[in-house]
C-alpha cells in the first residue's frame, strides 16, 4: 500500500517537488527546534501543512514522530518548525515510492516500542514510539506524549509497555474477529536500558 499520487500533489500544492531529496525525515537537534527564538509565520499556512502530513502518517510510519512534534507548535508556529516542514517535503521527494507490502503468509502479532524520557524541553514530558507488525509488514504505529511527567527512565519504560499492552489487546481482539480464530502469544519488545540496569545490579549483589 502506497500513497505516490497523494504525495506528487501534496509537493506540488507546496512547491517542493523539484526540490534536493533528504535521506531523513527530521533534524536531529530537536532543543533547537523546541526554544525557537525565530520569527512566527501565518498559522493558516501551518495548519494546512499539519493537516497534509496527518493524512499521510496513515501509510507511513517513518514520518510519525515528526509530524507529531511539529504538530505541537501549531498555536504559535516559528519560522524553524516552517523549514523543518520543508526538510520532511524533500525526504519524501527521495521516498515517494516507498511502500508497505503485505503478503498474508504469517499472522503473527509483535510490538515494538520505546521513548525519550523527559524529551520535552516545554514541560518535560516524554514521547512514547511504537509499531506493531502482523508477520513481516507494521499494520499500525503510533507516536504520542505521556500524560504526565515520570521521574525515572524505568518508570518511562513500564509506562510505555503499559500502554502498548492496552493499543495490543484492542488489536487481537480486531484481529481475531477479523480472521475467526484466536492468535498466538504476542511478543512485544520494549526497550528497557534502566530496568534490565537496575537487574543487572541486583544480581551482582547477590
Amino acid at each position: 500500500m502506497g500513497q505516490d499520487k497523494y504525495i506528487v500533489k501534496v509537493l506540488h500544492g507546496f512547491s517542493m517537488m523539484d526540490s534536493k531529496p533528504m535521506t531523513t525525515p527530521m533534524i536531529t537537534n530537536l532543543k533547537k527546534l523546541r526554544s525557537s527564538d525565530s520569527s512566527l509565520v501565518n498559522p493558516n499556512s501551518y495548519h494546512k501543512l499539519v493537516g497534509s502530513l496527518m493524512y499521510l502518517v496513515n501509510i507511513r510510519p517513518d514520518i510519525c514522530f515528526v509530524v507529531n512534534i511539529l504538530s505541537q507548535f501549531q498555536l504559535e508556529p516559528h519560522h524553524d518548525h516552517w523549514i523543518l516542514f520543508k526538510h520532511i517535503f524533500r525526504y519524501l521527494c527521495g521516498t515517494i515510492h516507498n511502500c508497505l507490502k503485505y503478503d498474508g503468509k504469517e499472522v503473527k502479532l509483535t510490538g515494538f516500542t520505546d521513548s525519550d524520557w523527559g524529551g520535552s524541553e516545554i514541560d518535560g514530558r516524554s514521547t512514547i514510539g511504537g509499531c506493531f507488525s502482523l508477520g513481516f509488514a507494521m499494520i499500525s504505529w503510533m507516536s504520542r506524549k505521556h500524560d504526565l511527567v515520570a521521574l525515572s527512565s524505568a518508570k518511562v519504560e513500564y509506562i510505555d509497555a503499559c500502554e502498548v499492552g492496552k493499543e495490543v489487546v484492542w488489536l487481537r481482539n480486531l484481529l481475531s474477529n477479523l480472521f475467526g480464530k484466536s492468535l498466538d502469544p504476542t511478543k512485544i519488545i520494549v526497550i528497557i536500558k534502566a530496568t534490565s540496569g537496575c537487574l543487572k545490579s541486583l544480581y551482582s549483589m547477590q
